[in-house]
């Protein structure tokens, strides 16, 4: 099966949201804002005007301006300056009843304003005063935009009485708030023009045009135009065809077209950039598919700027053997040889971690090779230790030992209480003579054991189901669909809302991906792509629409004694309840099987 086919439009399509389309420039209410200040800090001035211009699509829609009363006098070369005196702002109204004024008149607005920065920081400063939460403002700066379209011979500068002159503005800016901000609303539709003619058209371009894109990143942009606006994956390739890099988003095209603009701040991926020449995409029904197929590429291509997931097949077992005297060892794969095994690690160091927890409570030898009952060998320091019962010289016959190992095996497939109970007991006897960094070593060992069976048991639940059929509901009240084979995504889908399911839910299980098990908690498929599956049917209202076997957890397994481990890391939802299946209503959808 070829990994990157090109997938079908999912059942009912999903029509691209504004946002990706870009938000057309004559759509969008901007407030042009102009304020007067005692000061060049917000810190230590106060701001004695307010003045805003509400423009749309090239219109004037409103006008605010109101001068504010302030805490202490104006300073003399600030009168000169702006002409606002001490008698002009005595029987104005105060900043905490200005500002929500200000506010309301700009909701739901982009802000524009001349050298923006200087003039948002006193609003934030004034909103923080008056007890106000600071907006998240969208904003724009004209200034700015100058720089990156005026040149020096048309300008000698980008101060706006330079701008004004040079775009022709009706009102001359003369440091009062409303004048300049009036001013500035020429000036913005002077720039305005000006990006229309090099194809700006939407608040998004400006935003990227505005910011410091080199030409050759700003120019591959184009590589986005075709791809779709839905969820999916996309790979980045150089001349060669070589994939460079793999992602996944909701939005494939809207993702990438972050890439070539100053949004994308990652070093790495300005040279994965520099050195792409075309993006491929592969849509899928939903996130779930997306995630995984992103995973199985990354393993497949092990592209240079992916840092996680390439290496699936790099993972640790500990494997107890099975032999007259089995003893713990690291593999690096299951087999079907009798063995216990718990796993995936995803490093020897974690796999080693869970063994010397699990060694502290059970007295498994250590020393390699077969032992038999039949011929001794001379035993090791561990054997006078009470660390090991020394099978090897006679001391621990087959029978007794075969207890121990019996007692190993509970410990990694079932109930690691023996593990919890000696390593509890050691803490309290380090902690008691103040050995604290020794008690926090074998809690340590203690954790990353009892995890490590877990999360094995918890895999290796799901991956012994032949078939099961999980249901989530989307946003628009459709369903998201998935079928999942021992632990694999065999195929994905999507029905819109008011289709009828029942249909599709056997065409989507008829058309799915045929998965033979292989040994072990993993059987189909790696550990990372199952750990998705549980977290997507734990979403809020997902469903299970068909379930053949059982889906349990045994109610004295190791998910038990992980629960009231310290917090670490949050952990994919568990069937509900000891010995139980979650049985959901049968909602299907349209098929497509994942790569």
């Amino acid at each position: 099966m070829s990994p990157e086919p090109s997938a079908p439009a999912p059942a009912g399509g999903r029509q691209g949201s504004f946002d990706e389309l870009g938000r057309p420039l004559r759509d969008v209410t901007f407030v042009v804002f102009d304020l007067e200040t005692t000061g060049t800090g917000p810190a230590e001035s106060e701001i004695t005007e307010f003045g805003a211009v509400k423009v749309r699509g090239g219109e004037v829609v409103a006008e605010f301006a109101t001068l504010v009363r302030t805490s202490d006098g104006v300073p003399p070369l600030i009168t000169v300056l702006t002409g606002i005196t001490d008698a002009m702002l005595a029987t104005a109204p105060a900043l905490a009843e200005v500002l929500p004024a200000f506010l309301e008149f700009s909701r739901d607005a982009v802000l524009v304003a001349h050298n923006a920065p200087f003039d948002l920081s006193f609003l934030k400063a004034a909103c923080e005063r008056v007890g106000y939460p600071v907006p998240a403002w969208e904003h724009l700066d004209t200034a700015r935009l100058a720089r990156r379209i005026v040149t020096r011979d048309e300008s000698p500068n980008n101060k706006l009485s330079s701008l004004a002159q040079l775009f022709g503005a009706r009102t001359e800016p003369c440091h009062r708030a409303l004048s300049d901000a009036r001013a500035t609303v020429d000036v913005l539709h002077g720039l305005f023009e000006r990006l229309g003619n090099l194809g700006v058209t939407t608040l998004e371009d400006v935003h990227e045009y505005s910011a410091r894109v080199s030409p050759a990143q700003r120019r591959k942009r184009t590589l986005a135009d075709d791809l779709p606006t839905g969820p999916g994956v996309y790979l980045f390739r150089d001349g060669s065809g070589r994939v460079l890099y793999v992602g996944k988003s909701a939005s494939v095209r809207a993702r990438v077209r972050n890439y070539f603009t100053a949004s994308e701040t990652r070093t790495r991926m300005a040279e994965m950039v520099a050195a792409a020449e075309r993006v491929d995409a592969i849509e899928c029904a939903h996130a779930l598919e997306a995630e995984v197929r992103e995973l199985r590429l990354i393993a497949q291509h092990k592209p240079p700027y992916n840092r996680r997931s390439r290496f699936p097949e790099r993972v640790v077992f500990l494997r107890l053997t099975d032999e007259p005297f089995p003893r713990l060892s690291q593999v690096r794969a299951v087999r079907d040889d009798g063995g216990t095994y718990l796993g995936p690690f995803g490093a020897a160091a974690g796999a080693e971690l869970a063994a010397d927890g699990l060694l502290e409570a059970v007295a498994l030898r250590r020393c390699g090779g077969r032992l038999s009952p039949r011929r001794t060998s001379p035993a090791c320091a561990l054997a006078e230790l009470g660390k090991c019962g020394a099978p090897c010289d006679g001391r621990q016959s087959l029978e007794e030992y075969a207890a121990v190992v019996a007692t190993a095996r509970e410990a990694m497939a079932g109930d690691p209480a023996v593990v919890v109970a000696a390593a509890h007991a050691r803490i309290g006897r380090l902690a008691a003579q103040q050995r604290f960094e020794e008690a926090a070593v074998v809690r340590d060992r203690m954790a990353s054991f009892v995890r490590a069976a877990a999360r094995h048991q918890r895999l290796a639940v799901l991956g012994a189901i032949p078939e099961l059929v999980g249901a989530v509901p989307t946003a628009d009240r459709g369903w998201d669909l998935a079928v999942v084979r021992h632990g694999r995504l065999a195929a994905a889908a999507t029905v819109a809302r008011g289709v009828d399911p029942r249909p599709w839910v056997d065409a989507v299980v008829a058309t799915a991906e045929t998965v033979r098990p292989g040994p072990g908690p993993t059987p189909a498929a790696s550990a990372a792509e199952m750990e998705r599956i549980e977290r997507w049917l734990s979403t809020p209202g997902a469903r299970l629409v068909q379930l053949a076997g059982t889906w349990a957890w045994p109610a004295a397994g190791a998910a038990r004694a992980a629960s009231e481990l310290p917090e670490r890391a949050p952990a994919p939802s568990a069937p509900s309840g000891p010995r139980t299946d979650r049985r959901m209503a049968h909602q299907p959808g349209h098929p497509r099987r994942p790569s």
